[in-house]
C-alpha cells in the first residue's frame, strides 16, 4: 500500500511542462515585442535584445521537443493564454496615453528577467528528473541552463544600462551647482 496520489507523475509533469510552455510563448512574444519597439527609439537595446529573443525562441523549440519526447500531450488552450496574458500585458497603464512610456523598457526588461529565471528553474527541475528518467538528456539540459544563465547576465546588463536610461536622463539630473547644495 502506497500514499500516492492517484494522480501520475506524468501527468503532474505534463500540467508542469504546459505551464512552462505557456510561459514560454509570452517570453518569446514579450522579447520580440521589446526589440521592434525599441529599434527606433533605442537600437543598441533592440540590437542586445533580439539575440535573446531568437534564443527564447529556440529554447521554447526545445522545451516543446522535450514534452513531445515525454508523451506529454500539448496544451493548446494553455498556449493561447500565454499569447493573450502578453498582450493584455501591453494595455497596461505606464504613465503615457499615446506613446511609448520611457518606463516601459526597464519594466519589460525585468518582465524578461523574470522569465528567463522561470525557465532556468525549469530546466534544474528537469535535469533533476533525468537522473532517474532515461527520457531526458542531462547534457542538453546542462547547455540549456548555460544559456539561460548567460540570457540572465545579459539581461542584468541591458536592466542596469536602463536605470540610466529611464530615471537619469540628461534632462532630469542636477546641475553640477544643484548637487553642491
Amino acid at each position: 500500500m502506497t500514499d500516492r496520489p492517484d494522480r501520475t507523475d506524468t501527468d503532474l509533469l505534463g500540467i508542469y511542462l504546459n505551464d512552462h510552455l505557456a510561459g514560454a510563448t509570452l517570453g518569446v512574444d514579450r522579447a520580440r515585442s521589446l526589440a521592434d519597439a525599441e529599434a527606433a527609439r533605442d537600437p543598441a537595446l533592440a540590437d542586445a535584445v533580439r539575440p535573446i529573443a531568437n534564443e527564447i525562441a529556440e529554447d521554447r523549440a526545445d522545451l516543446l521537443r522535450i514534452t513531445r519526447s515525454l508523451h506529454v500531450p500539448v496544451r493548446r488552450y494553455k498556449i493561447l493564454a500565454g499569447r493573450l496574458a502578453e498582450r493584455a500585458g501591453r494595455l497596461k497603464a505606464n504613465g503615457r496615453l499615446v506613446r511609448r512610456s520611457p518606463l516601459a523598457p526597464m519594466l519589460e526588461l525585468e518582465l524578461l528577467r523574470l522569465g528567463v529565471e522561470g525557465k532556468a528553474a525549469g530546466w534544474r527541475t528537469l535535469r533533476r528528473l533525468a537522473d532517474a528518467d532515461d527520457r531526458l538528456d542531462p547534457v542538453h539540459l546542462d547547455s540549456l541552463l548555460e544559456r539561460a544563465d548567460r540570457q540572465l547576465e545579459t539581461l542584468e546588463q541591458l536592466r542596469l544600462r536602463q536605470i540610466t536610461e529611464t530615471f537619469q536622463r540628461p534632462d532630469t539630473q542636477p546641475s553640477l551647482q544643484e548637487s553642491r547644495s
